[in-house]
């Protein structure tokens, strides 16, 4: 068995990331990361440190051009600015489910590449491709693509069409954030080089949704977030 997470960078696949190596060893793991457009590319540097800290091989790939004719605001070429205030409140104020931050489809495009990379990598063998969804981004449908419905036919369509031998894990999809942190500190994930905040910068903003979301699931543990503790980024030696 080999186990391929699609890692953003952020918390939750890092705490993905966690798993699958605590479960299968490094040797049999691997890191797979897609850039779409994103405003920054701060978290592609942090799942490039968070590989090199597990020793697992990691891969990117960019397909920024399949994005371009979209205006969700967590892209680099849109005009809008992201919301800075929770997902609830986006909802409250738009009327809407969706919010801005929504990419068209982003997890289907990417949950299908990262099959077709893992069914030509390990030709010969049964793989978990991980993802980091939670409950928290579908309860209040924010993003459908996250939603356990989504994931549920996502799995049945891989595993169709890689005859049965990749099967899509998504550890969190019945769990919280604050959930993800408890397990991750369980297996002490490197949360100080992660990055979830939609803005670049030295420091999180605090202010935009992921941000609020993240500072309230290690409140909830009884810890503080690394990255509100020091500037987490300098002279880190892996």
């Amino acid at each position: 068995m080999k186990a391929v997470v699609l890692s953003s960078g952020g918390l939750d696949s890092t705490t993905c990331l966690g798993i699958a190596v605590d479960k299968y060893g490094a040797d049999r793991v691997s890191t797979i990361l897609i850039y779409y457009g994103q405003r920054h590319v701060k978290e592609l540097d942090c799942a490039k440190m968070i590989a090199r800290y597990y020793g697992v091989s990691h891969y990117e790939f960019d397909i920024s051009t399949v994005m371009k004719f979209s205006d969700s605001t967590l892209l680099s070429h849109s005009g809008k600015k992201v919301a800075q205030s929770s997902y609830a409140a986006q909802m409250k104020q738009s009327g809407t489910n969706k919010v801005g931050t929504y990419v068209p489809f982003r997890n289907g495009l990417m949950l299908s590449i990262a099959a077709s990379f893992a069914d030509s990598i390990y030709k010969d063998d049964e793989i978990e491709l991980y993802i980091g969804v939670h409950k928290d981004d579908a309860v209040v449908s924010a993003y459908a693509d996250c939603s356990e419905s989504f994931i549920n036919a996502m799995d049945s369509a891989i595993s169709i069409g890689t005859y049965g031998r990749i099967h899509l894990i998504a550890p969190f999809i019945d769990n919280d954030k604050k959930e993800i942190v408890r397990v991750g500190l369980d297996l002490q994930v490197p949360y100080h080089l992660t990055w979830s905040c939609y803005a670049g910068g030295e420091k999180p903003c605090g202010k935009c949704a992921t941000c609020i979301d993240r500072e309230k699931a290690f409140a909830a543990n009884n810890v503080s977030d690394p990255l509100l503790v020091a500037a987490p980024y300098k002279n880190i030696k892996i």
